[in-house]
Order: structure tokens, then C-alpha cells, then sequence
């Protein structure tokens, strides 16, 4: 089976609730707002009685790269926000990412793919200071 090249996932080593606080304080730190926060989870019970594990999709936004792509190409709203999800499976917690890189291959413009290398640098650094940051502080209680 060929790896998806559209996102990029981290195993967070702690509980979901954890988890969220974590990402959207990174996601802050990189100068993201959160948009939309759909919880999967309660969505299927209330709307298909469906149990489902825990899933949210947070819709993150950087509004000076939102803006410069949009001065860019009005049709690039259609591709906004940046997806990250969270959701716990076999125990554990996840944490994925959309690539703007990959989503905004839709587009030919220049302009539009340097705004993606932009913000996916952004939100790589958010990703990987979340997951980094339980770790050096699991680190510091084992000392």
C-alpha cells in the first residue's frame, strides 16, 4: 500500500485532553488561530448513534498567509483552513497534520506554493514542539 503523502502524523505520549491543549497552544506560538473545532465523536452520537472513538478536527488559520494567499488567488479560500486532527486509537493518541504543500498542488500559482513551504514549516514546528514538549518533560520527572 503506497504512504499517503498529504499529511504527516506524531504519536503524542499523553491523554487527548492533553493532547488538544498542547497542539492549539503550538498552533498559537506559530501564530495560528483555531477557526472550527468539530468533534467527531459527539457529532456521530447525536447525529447517527454511532459510537466512535475520539476524533476532533480543528480547522487552524495563520491570517497573514491566509490573506497574502487570498491577495494571490480568491479561489484559495475553497482550501482553507489547515486541517489538524486528533484522535485516540488502540489506546493511543494522535495527532496529523494536513501538508499545505501537497493540498495547494491544486494550485499553479507561484505565489500559492510559497506561501505553502511558508505555513507548512509553521505547522511542522507546532506538530513537533507539541510532541517534543511531553518528552522533555517526561525527561525532566524521571532526573
Amino acid at each position: 500500500m503506497k504512504k499517503a503523502t498529504y499529511y504527516i502524523t506524531k504519536k503524542y505520549q499523553g491523554d487527548f485532553s492533553s493532547a488538544l491543549a498542547s497542539i492549539v497552544d503550538s498552533l498559537n506560538q506559530e501564530g495560528f488561530g483555531i477557526l472550527t473545532q468539530i468533534d467527531v465523536q459527539e457529532t456521530l452520537k447525536r447525529k447517527l448513534n454511532i459510537d466512535y472513538s475520539k476524533y476532533m478536527i480543528l480547522g487552524a488559520c495563520n491570517p497573514p498567509n491566509a490573506y497574502k494567499a487570498l491577495q494571490a488567488e480568491k479561489e484559495i479560500g475553497l482550501l482553507l483552513p489547515c486541517n489538524v486532527i486528533l484522535y485516540e486509537e488502540n489506546g493511543s493518541t494522535f495527532i496529523s497534520m494536513m501538508k499545505p504543500t501537497a493540498a495547494l498542488t491544486l494550485s499553479s500559482n507561484l505565489e500559492i506554493s510559497k506561501i505553502a513551504i511558508e505555513v507548512e514549516s509553521k505547522l511542522l514546528r507546532a506538530l513537533n514542539n507539541t510532541t517534543k514538549e511531553l518528552k522533555l518533560l517526561k525527561e525532566e520527572l524521571e532526573k
